[in-house]
């Protein structure tokens, strides 16, 4: 008898409403949600505006560009399958659209982290049905 498989905790559960945003990724395009009657973008998806209530939203694609806000390096985390990619960077950046996004920094040296450093979205395969997003210094960094 074969034990049963460790659950995963990194990946994600969508829905019929956030099926256009993992599909997109699959693709290696970030979407973000815009509001039509205030005019901003959103993230995390959402079927309201945060801002002004507003349930008059659409997909728009983020053009990827972003700067980093904040991070913090794990060197341990016991959740499979996090444990087998420590040390990683676990980041929030400031989409170019506006909204704050909370993500994974990658191919960038802990040295060479900076508040402010302009980024690039990049997208992982997590080799169980889904891409998603990340981002990586953007080129000239």
């Amino acid at each position: 008898m074969t034990a049963p498989a460790a659950p995963r905790f990194d990946l994600p559960e969508p829905d019929a409403f956030t099926r256009p945003f993992w599909d997109a990724a699959a693709e290696g395009r970030l979407l973000v949600r815009h509001c039509a009657a205030c005019d901003r973008a959103h993230h995390y998806p959402r079927e309201f505006c945060p801002y002004c209530w507003s349930e008059d939203g659409s997909w728009r694609e983020a053009s990827g560009r972003a700067t980093l806000y904040t991070w913090s390096v794990v060197h341990r985390n016991d959740l499979p399958p996090f444990a087998s990619r420590t040390p990683y960077v676990a980041a929030v950046v400031d989409l170019a659209e506006g909204p704050r996004m909370m993500t994974e920094v990658v191919e960038c040296a802990e040295a060479d982290l900076r508040a402010g450093m302009e980024l690039e979205a990049a997208f992982r395969d997590t080799g169980a049905g889904f891409t998603v997003p990340v981002f990586r210094p953007s080129p000239g960094m």
